[in-house]
């Protein structure tokens, strides 16, 4: 009775509880990692509990309460060569692997990256963001990044994300193709594909980002000064009507030494010159906008008779290129205002026309 309280006084308790928001990893300290048969192991939920055993991975737990025996370390027991049960302490280490999100991490590109932009050619972009991050396979974090670190935190493997990222980042702005002005309305698509192109490597690394968010993208500050100006001009439409109605506004408050009927003045003018603008200015001429024709020209118009009908009016200017087309000869009756009757061209103010028009050509 003695000898079994005794022993029920040197049973072990492994567990972990974490007091920190950083920690991905803690190490259960036990002097000379000996552990008692027959020991209780708390995993609470978040946690995984991985063993090792003279450097190799044994066995892995998830939440709960297990007591540790030949049963519940399989493969501790094949690597011990147990093929009994055993009542002596074992040496392994312990390690607690934090399994939950670890938030609002940041990321952002310590170099401008330079894409070509269909409108303003290469341009160079910085981007930032944040993302969550998740241990996925406790033994695989442990062999690939954790080591022997007996206490390991986000910020100790955060830089590495953070390369994978930008990496990734890099190439898919490089062959989105999108413009840089239409981005902003694009990080949402964008974040997947990088989230999407990072996800094997970081797996390899027993970890995965259950969130990615690109928060902003930004132009050089000499680019996004162009382009406000740029804004500012086109919002303000036909410069010299703005300045105008700026000097109209400026009148109209009056000088502050002026006396009133030069404020008057001012307002008067002000007014006027407002309502010529329109409450935004006068609107610009189009580009490209046809000139209005001009005007018609006056001169003598001629009426002409052919079986029985007429045809007409047509303006002077136009009758050469209708002998020589043929359907005015020196034969036909022409009448214009001031003339009595209808009369042979060729009897008419018409005879010097025909003089100028070559005859047509031989055996037409």
């Amino acid at each position: 009775m003695v000898f079994d309280f005794l022993r029920g006084e040197f049973i072990d308790v492994i567990d972990w509880t974490d007091d920190t928001r950083d920690t991905m990893v803690w190490r259960f300290e036990r002097h000379g990692n000996a552990i008692k048969y027959g020991a209780k192991l708390t995993v609470r939920e978040g946690q995984a509990a991985v063993f090792i055993h003279e450097g190799q991975l044994a066995d892995t737990f998830g939440p709960g309460l297990y007591m540790l025996e030949t049963n519940n370390l399989p493969l501790l027991t094949t690597l011990q060569h147990w093929d009994h049960g055993f009542n002596s302490p074992f040496k392994s280490e312990v390690y607690f692997v934090s399994t939950t999100r670890f938030n609002d991490l940041k990321w952002g590109t310590k170099n401008p990256i330079i894409c070509r932009d269909p409108e303003f050619g290469p341009v160079r972009l910085r981007a930032f963001g944040t993302y969550s991050m998740r241990v996925s396979d406790p033994a695989v974090f442990l062999k690939e990044i954790v080591g022997t670190d007996g206490e390991f935190t986000a910020d100790e493997v955060s830089d590495q994300i953070r390369n994978v990222i930008v990496q990734a980042f890099s190439q898919i702005i490089a062959k989105a193709g999108i413009p840089v002005l239409d981005m902003a309305g694009n990080t949402g698509e964008l974040g997947k594909l990088v989230a999407g192109a990072i996800n094997p490597t970081i797996a390899g690394y027993g970890l995965t980002l259950p969130e990615f968010y690109i928060e902003n993208i930004s132009l050089p500050e000499e680019v996004e000064a162009a382009l406000d100006k740029r804004t500012s001009v086109g919002i303000a439409g036909d410069l010299n009507k703005y300045m105008q109605f700026s000097a109209a506004e400026a009148m109209g408050k009056g000088g502050s030494g002026g006396d009133a009927m030069t404020a008057g003045i001012g307002a008067a003018m002000g007014m006027q010159m407002a309502q010529n603008l329109g409450p935004w200015g006068a609107k610009p001429a189009a580009a490209g906008a046809t000139p209005p024709p001009p005007p018609a020209t006056t001169g003598r118009t001629w009426h002409i008779a052919k079986d029985g009908a007429t045809t007409g009016p047509f303006a002077e200017a136009d009758l050469p290129a209708m002998i020589a087309a043929g359907t005015l000869t020196r034969a036909s009756m022409v009448w214009s205002e001031g003339m009595e009757g209808w009369k042979p061209a060729a009897d008419t103010d018409l005879a010097s026309l025909f003089r100028t028009t070559p005859p047509p050509p031989p055996g037409a």
